[in-house]
């Protein structure tokens, strides 16, 4: 995402590593009213890794979301499980951005997905794993790569 590198860099890449596949999250370009300075932290998030959240999301509360609020459930999760292995205790809180019927043929289709070589069942049952056992294994620094959730 453009706005994770303007966020730890403070500038536009040169040139885009690609765009995510999560709407608004992937755009080309910083929105003005995007302002690095109210935001303490970000976490990078792989789109197959949204997109499983939305899925295991779904599963919970029966409703279907977008993919920002898989993206946010997600980092949330590493939130949390941040603070448990550090011995706090305490809420996170998040947002369900947007209902996810809109995106019926493209999130939630397997076609797609598969088009696009998502592969989200490893992400499922890595959040499945960290719901049962409460565990999650990733590197804690919001500028590496995504987190990983310890496999079942």
């Amino acid at each position: 995402s453009v706005f994770f590198h303007y966020f730890t860099q403070g500038s536009v890449p040169p040139e885009p590593a690609g765009r995510s596949l999560i709407e608004g999250i992937g755009r080309p370009r910083v929105e003005p009213s995007f302002l690095p300075r109210l935001i303490d932290r970000m976490i990078r998030v792989p789109d197959s890794a949204s997109i499983a959240a939305l899925h295991y999301l779904e599963g919970l509360i029966n409703r279907k979301c977008g993919g920002s609020t898989g993206t946010n459930f997600y980092a949330a999760l590493v939130l949390a499980a941040e603070m448990q292995a550090r011995g706090e205790r305490g809420s996170v809180v998040t947002m369900i951005g947007d209902s996810g019927e809109r995106y019926l043929e493209t999130l939630y289709d397997e076609d797609w997905r598969r088009a696009r070589r998502l592969e989200i069942k490893p992400e499922l049952e890595r959040l499945s794993a960290f719901h049962r056992r409460g565990k999650l294994i990733h590197s804690g620094c919001s500028g590496e790569p995504a987190p990983r959730f310890d496999p079942p």
